[in-house]
């Protein structure tokens, strides 16, 4: 068995979300997609690139479209993940019986998501060209080179998750300490929430 497999056995043998997630994988997989294992779950990609993810949350299981926003969404199932998600998008199940009810909705929406992928179809993401670093952060971007130059290497998803985290802070002095308590990860090449 494979390092890929055994990581994939290792995700469907979860107790929570199993019977949902064995479901959900043979729709996938039935749809001739590759299966991998990303970021901790199961992914699904055409020819390299990313098309569906399935999710174990607590109070959900949910198929995920990495470019769901340029599906065609009829029957208005697809839910943005957060409130700052540009491209993903889910639809959510908290039964197997839910998945099972609507199984044909389900092939449907996964047919429209590699149709969107092999006809090329690029997400805009307008938000990311438009985040302004806040005040506090580009003082000490300014102020200290190492730092400026850490975060311009850092990916630009990994750089507008620092940027979201900082603005999200209505006072200054907040704005500040979130800052400072992220400079280590910043200069040590890591994103917000990588350990």
């Amino acid at each position: 068995m494979s390092a890929t497999d055994t990581k994939v056995q290792a995700l469907i043998d979860k107790a929570q979300w199993r019977e949902e997630r064995k479901k959900l994988r043979a729709l996938l997989l039935d749809s001739q997609l590759e299966e991998s294992v990303k970021w901790g779950k199961l992914c699904y990609s055409l020819n390299g690139a990313n098309v569906a993810v399935i999710f174990g949350m607590k109070h959900y299981c949910a198929i995920g479209f990495f470019k769901g926003s340029l599906i065609d969404d009829a029957q208005a199932l697809l839910v943005s993940p957060g409130e700052n998600s540009q491209a993903m998008r889910q639809i959510r199940f908290t039964a197997l019986a839910d998945i099972d009810a609507q199984e044909g909705v389900i092939r449907d929406y996964i047919r429209r998501a590699i149709d969107v992928e092999k006809a090329g179809l690029q997400v805009d993401f307008k938000a990311k060209r438009e985040l302004v670093a806040p005040e506090e952060l580009q003082r000490k971007l300014d102020d200290e080179p190492t730092l400026k130059a850490a975060f311009a290497a850092l990916t630009p998803g990994r750089q507008r998750a620092y940027i979201l985290h900082f603005s999200a802070a209505k006072q200054a002095r907040t704005r500040a300490s979130r800052v400072e308590k992220c400079i280590p990860h910043i200069l040590a090449g890591k994103g917000l929430n990588d350990r």
